[in-house]
């Protein structure tokens, strides 16, 4: 199954980053111990559009600034349909499978974790989802983002098949 990742500029974009995961990780040395912390920030502006970033620095602050920028420059664009996705999608990354399907308005976002922040951050504001398997942020954020990518809208099946949009509809 192929992906058609549709990559996004950041210019004139209005972003919001949100925090995933920081964790502290040490190196052991010859000399002692060396701490430095990793984190995992997804961005977005709400509206379709969103990108994930890993950013690793002897600070917090230092690595959150990385992990941000690295975000930035993945960001995606996203098929949103009425505050919702428009089909049911399953992904796997690593040990982490994630499974969403579409809600009617004002259900809100049933999702936990690390899947909360990547569908807020894209705009998703109705959606049933459930993670299963591993409970480890960075899998989950990249097997959600696979999921996202694989969503199709009704223009691009319409196109694809190269009928009318309303052809797909009925059949």
């Amino acid at each position: 199954m192929s992906t058609n990742i549709r990559k996004v500029k950041t210019s004139d974009l209005e972003l919001k980053d949100r925090l995933v995961s920081i964790q502290r990780v040490t190196k052991v040395t010859k000399g002692g111990r060396t701490f430095s912390f990793s984190a995992i920030v997804v961005v977005g502006n709400e509206n379709g559009v969103v990108g994930y970033g890993l950013g690793k620095a002897s600070e917090v602050t230092t690595a959150i600034a990385k992990g941000i920028e690295d975000a930035k420059k993945n960001l995606v664009s996203i098929p949103v349909y009425k505050g919702t996705i428009p089909h049911e999608q399953y992904a796997r990354f690593g040990g982490a499978s994630v499974f969403m399907k579409p809600a009617s308005h004002g259900t809100g976002v049933k999702a936990g974790g690390a899947m909360r922040f990547v569908l807020e951050s894209a705009g998703i504001t109705d959606v049933l989802a459930k993670s299963k398997g591993s409970s480890n942020p960075h899998n989950l954020v990249k097997a959600t983002f696979k999921a996202l990518l694989e969503l199709r809208d009704a223009r691009t099946i319409a196109e694809l098949r190269g009928v009318t949009l309303e052809k797909v509809f009925n059949k």
